[in-house]
């Protein structure tokens, strides 16, 4: 499983309807703790294909991020069930990763 770029118009099908949970990583190009999270993202994502894991660039969807009250990066929202369950803020290694996500 790979991560997934999404976008204000596919948020909804891919977050929001989505049959499994979803981490989302709110992140910009510029961020250098968004830039670290990415690799340890990639390789969760191939690990655990019971999350799905995606990713929105808050500069190209300042509205999304806007949406869902984000000012700070890297965010993590875990998404169950189409509603946030918890979020994060800051750099997490892949440990810290899967405690967040319950695994």
């Amino acid at each position: 499983m790979n991560v997934t770029e999404v976008t204000r118009e596919s948020f909804e099908n891919e977050v929001l309807k989505a049959d499994k949970p979803v981490l989302v990583d709110f992140n910009a190009a510029w961020c250098g703790p968004c830039q670290m999270l990415k690799p340890i993202l990639d390789e969760f994502a191939g690990e655990n294909g019971d999350i799905k894991v995606v990713s929105v660039n808050t500069d190209e969807e300042d509205i999304l991020a806007e949406d869902y009250d984000v000012s700070s990066i890297p965010c993590l929202v875990l998404f169950k069930n189409g509603a946030e369950d918890k979020r994060a803020v800051g750099f997490r290694n892949k440990e810290q990763l899967k405690e967040f996500v319950g695994g």
